[in-house]
């Protein structure tokens, strides 16, 4: 579940359900009264067959929310999907920092090269299941310096994020 919360008044929650078929993308739009009640002012779904790709999770649903509850104009529509589009790639660069940070601690906690490749590699994988993470064909076939050399430069670049 994930809420992206619009102003005072209102915020919006996704989940995601396993169907029999594939899954599907629910949201729901919540207004907050002066006595502070939750009202659900509106709400869409989106199933899928196949994964489409999006910009940020529940990215569609969210758009044919907006579209449909008719709450906003379409000017503050664009304004709040810019807004869950930046702080889902804030949050996601966020990560990609941590798992840098973890990855680096092989440094720390082994007293080889090899061990602390094993340990990074553990690490990438751990961070990145089911993200798409695709490891070269010949990794075990490279010198613990050449993998070494090829994880320093994923850290460096999930530093940088």
């Amino acid at each position: 579940m994930k809420t992206f919360k619009i102003n005072d008044k209102y915020e919006i929650t996704c989940t995601s359900e396993k169907t029999r078929y594939g899954f599907r993308h629910l949201a729901n739009l919540y207004r907050t009264g002066l006595s502070g009640t939750t009202t659900l002012i509106d709400k869409a779904k989106v199933c899928y067959y196949n994964r489409t790709w999006e910009s940020f999770e529940f990215e569609s649903v969210l758009y044919d929310l907006l579209k449909k509850s008719k709450v906003f104009t379409e000017e503050e529509q664009k304004a709040i999907l810019s807004n869950c589009q930046k702080n889902e790639h804030e949050r996601v660069n966020n990560s990609f920092g941590l798992l840098a940070g973890v990855m680096k601690l092989g440094e720390i906690l082994t007293d080889n090269q090899k061990d602390k490749n094993d340990w990074q590699m553990r690490m990438l994988k751990a961070g990145l299941t089911d993200k798409g993470l695709i490891i070269p064909e010949d990794w075990d076939e490279l010198t613990e310096d050449d993998k070494g050399k090829r994880l320093s430069s994923v850290i460096s670049q999930f530093s940088e994020k």
